[in-house]
């Protein structure tokens, strides 16, 4: 991984993109050089003040993915934003009058609820800056506008004014986005519950809502998930191979049950009383038997459901590492031919330089040099 520069900072999130690989590239790049924490944040703030609108929420989610992502590692990053967030809502707030973006940044800010990534008094504050201009304009224009008895008014002696219709657009549009939000969830829990009785591939539910898709192009992305660590997801590995589905000795006394418990013609050939108790105890056991297996499958098959989506955060990152150290090595390779060039040159050059074994023996000294008496007569 290439090593950390402001100028190299700046480059990347000057190339930075909606695009789930620009965002994870660099959120990687960011988390394996969390020891600069402190100047990656001021920069990234600095840097979300001077980019257009629509980049703003591109920066806000490579900060999601940065904070959320790097928890495991150390807390650095998620102390370090909390210090800037507040400044960063309210310039978004003041300066961006998009419902997209609005929309959007309340969906990260439900996440972090949701998640505990901040406490709900915090959570309440950076919403509360984001829609302040809002509240702001609406109070300004109420004490700039007298109070009519006629025209505009609602009829009670007040008067709406543009600023009030904006802020209830955007409380509305903030309470849709939140609405949607629910009932993803909801679709998402119903259809992981229905699998369990229907399907046999497990479903895998995002880690996180993203955007819906808007004129056919590609929602910007959010992170599906934490990348687990090796000895975690080997844990939850060896744990499969113990599950309900692997145990032979149940299923061979599932196997093993006589038929008379499950076929209901079997009750008219009950003779007596004592076969029928004895037949109902058969099926009891039989009962108790299937429902505890039904369990323990319905469990297996959630901790399934759980191990394929730490597997795919995990290949994510697992693919995102090798693309890095390709393209390291593929910068290697460029210095290598560099350097093996440069070997050859300078091994030409001492090759075309004269041999000094070939000059006369100076090891007594130089012959003293002509006088200027010497030099004139031997001119005339």
């Amino acid at each position: 991984m290439s090593a950390f520069t402001e100028s190299a900072l700046l480059k990347k999130l000057s190339e930075l993109n909606t695009s789930q690989q620009s965002i994870q590239t660099l959120s990687l790049w960011l988390i394996h050089h969390r020891k600069h924490h402190t100047i990656i944040v001021q920069t990234w703030q600095r840097e979300l003040q001077n980019v257009a609108e629509p980049k703003k929420l591109t920066f806000m989610y490579l900060a999601n993915d940065v904070i959320q992502n790097s928890k495991k590692k150390g807390p650095e990053y998620g102390k370090e934003f909390s210090n800037v967030l507040p400044k960063v809502f309210a310039h978004i707030g003041e300066s961006c009058k998009s419902d997209k973006l609005l929309g959007s940044l309340g969906r990260i800010l439900n996440i972090w609820q949701e998640r505990g990534v901040y406490d709900a008094k915090t959570i309440a504050d950076y919403r509360g800056r984001l829609h302040k201009e809002s509240s702001s304009s609406a109070a300004g224009a109420a004490g700039a506008h007298p109070v009519a008895a006629t025209g505009n008014g609602n009829g009670n002696g007040t008067t709406k004014t543009p600023s009030d219709k904006h802020s209830k657009v955007t409380d509305k549009s903030e309470k849709r986005e939140k609405r949607k939000h629910e009932e993803r969830l909801s679709k998402s829990k119903r259809s992981r519950t229905s699998h369990h009785a229907t399907a046999a591939t497990p479903i895998v539910e995002p880690a996180a809502p993203a955007a819906e898709p808007e004129n056919g192009h590609t929602p910007p992305y959010l992170p599906l998930g934490e990348p687990p660590e090796p000895e975690e997801l080997i844990k939850a590995l060896n744990s499969i191979e113990n599950s309900a589905s692997s145990d032979a000795l149940v299923r061979e006394r599932i196997a093993k049950l006589p038929p008379e418990i499950s076929e209901i013609s079997c009750i008219s050939k009950l003779e007596d009383k004592e076969k029928a108790k004895l037949l109902a105890n058969q099926v009891n056991e039989a009962v108790d038997l299937l429902n505890d297996y039904n369990a323990r499958l319905a469990a297996e098959m959630e901790q399934r459901t759980k191990l394929a989506a730490m597997l795919r955060d995990f290949q994510a990152e697992q693919k995102e590492l090798l693309a890095q150290a390709e393209q390291r090595l593929d910068e290697h390779k460029k210095k290598l031919a560099k350097m093996l060039g440069l070997q050859k040159e300078i091994h030409d050059h001492l090759s075309n330089l004269p041999d000094l074994t070939q000059l006369p023996d100076v090891t007594g000294g130089l012959a003293p040099l002509p006088s200027a008496g010497d030099l004139f007569n031997t001119l005339h």
